[in-house]
């Protein structure tokens, strides 16, 4: 029973597996390279897209007038105005509140 453990279990190293001296490490295979690879390239693209921007400093001071969005906000701001009531005051809407002052 022992010289069948001896030759044929598979040699684990001393303490744990995950950390210190003697530890199973996990061999690189053409994958996991394949997979780093991918990740760098993806890293790359998105580097690049950050130093060049694609719009430059004379573009970008007049887009968003092309596309016409401050006058779109101006006029939701006016609109909204119409929402709110001239005759309604703070002290009419929490009148409700002052049916005793004894604290006074």
């Amino acid at each position: 029973m022992r010289l069948f453990h001896a030759l044929l279990r598979k040699k684990m190293p001393n303490g744990n597996i995950f950390t210190g001296k003697h530890r199973l490490v996990k061999q690189v295979t053409k994958d996991d390279l394949r997979k780093l690879r991918e990740q760098f390239e993806i890293e790359e693209k998105n580097m690049f897209y950050l130093r060049n921007s694609y719009l430059t400093p004379e573009q970008s001071a007049g887009h968003t007038k092309a596309l016409g969005r401050r006058e779109e906000f101006l006029a939701k701001m006016r609109n909204r105005k119409r929402d709110f009531y001239d005759n309604v005051t703070i002290e009419s809407r929490l009148g409700h509140l002052r049916h005793s002052e004894a604290w006074d």
